[in-house]
């Protein structure tokens, strides 16, 4: 990949996606533009460890950031640029990060399949009269 920045706006989600899923994969070092909930900007490199969905269907990237030297969030529709490097990841993910627990492990498409309809449709709670 090209160290050059590429635009979100620019191209689908689904390309950036892909493109921080193969960082993430290869253990490369990305660059983000990222606008914070406050509407601050900043550049930062980071290290992508996970890529989530949230109950409500927003996509978070989870990653060691070099900036901070610790594990942070960032929300994938608020990175407006980012370059992919050819430089390895160096920072060493704290051992409590590591030892979480996944709430939603699937394995084999079926599992996927049932945890995002448990989602969509959660059983309902029964309530006992007193």
């Amino acid at each position: 990949m090209s160290n050059s920045m590429k635009i979100t706006a620019g191209q689908t989600l689904t390309r950036t996606l892909t493109a921080l899923i193969r960082a993430m994969d290869g253990q490369r070092a990305a660059t983000i533009t990222y606008v914070d909930s406050k509407g601050e900007e900043s550049v930062r490199t980071i290290e992508i460890h996970n890529i989530l969905t949230t109950s409500k269907g927003g996509i978070i990237v989870r990653a060691m950031c070099r900036t901070r030297g610790e594990m942070r969030t960032f929300n994938l529709e608020q990175i407006k640029a980012y370059t992919i490097h050819r430089i390895r990841f160096v920072l060493a993910v704290p051992a409590e990060v590591e030892e979480l627990p996944l709430a939603h492990l699937a394995v084999t498409a079926q599992e996927m399949v049932d945890l995002e309809l448990e989602r969509d449709y959660p059983e309902p709670k029964m309530v006992l009269a007193a």
